[in-house]
């Protein structure tokens, strides 16, 4: 069976992409930082049948990151490793003269320095898949300006820069960025606090994530609703 990790898989879009693919019969190794979330995921999600391997931590740990990829190395090895955990850096969101510099440090530590460690961590075992892939989820505020996303957009253009440069080292991976669009998540609840416009559930969206690895086009970067659609 194909082995995934998946970081922030113990709510929104990790844990959808987590139940898709225990579905599709994956093993997986699944990282959040609150411990009693986690495990309640990890159950729902190992109730189709795969294996599953709870590690609760803090992805920005080196040691913890190590970890994820022993336990995935114990399930068979690792063919994909999805970077989904997030920082924003503050919450509720503030406009860059009043974002905390340790806030900006924080989401640049979680959301690029974290994933490429990750990534290095497991590259050995993704090089020996027959389909090894990366994804890196990413946000519309990496390539817009939006007020008061400064911080976390350029954390997230960090890791779109550095998702396009392993996929140019890494000719044998696939390496996608992926702007899941705007979902009702708590990470989005926590940046607007208050904004009740209507947005798609995360699950909605994994169709897209689904769609990369069935057709596993060129390295690059992707908006989810245009795989979506079919475009």
């Amino acid at each position: 069976m194909p082995v995934a990790i998946i970081t922030g898989a113990s709510k929104g879009l990790g844990r959808a992409l987590a139940e898709a693919l225990a579905a599709r019969g994956w093993d997986l190794v699944l990282d959040a930082r609150g411990a009693g979330a986690l495990q309640e995921a990890a159950g729902a999600v190992g109730r189709h049948g795969t294996r599953v391997t709870a590690l609760p931590g803090d992805v920005a740990d080196g040691g913890h990151r190590a970890a994820l990829v022993a336990a995935a190395w114990r399930l068979g090895g690792v063919d994909l490793v999805v970077s989904n955990a997030s920082a924003l850096g503050a919450e509720p969101l503030v406009r860059l003269a009043e974002l905390p510099l340790e806030g900006l440090r924080q989401a640049l530590e979680v959301n690029a320095v974290a994933a490429l460690g990750l990534v290095q961590e497991a590259l050995p075992l993704l090089q020996a898949s027959p389909a090894g892939a990366v994804i890196a989820v990413s946000s519309d505020a990496a390539a817009e300006a939006y007020a008061t996303w400064g911080g976390y957009g350029a954390s997230k253009a960090a890791l779109d820069q550095l998702a396009a440069v392993l996929g140019a080292e890494e000719p044998g991976l696939r390496v996608w960025a992926v702007d899941p669009g705007d979902m009702a998540t708590d990470l989005y609840a926590a940046a607007v606090p208050g904004d009740e416009d209507p947005r798609p559930a995360p699950a909605e969206v994994v169709p897209a994530f689904l769609r990369l690895l069935d057709e596993r086009p060129v390295s690059g970067r992707y908006a989810a609703p245009s795989l979506v659609e079919g475009r």
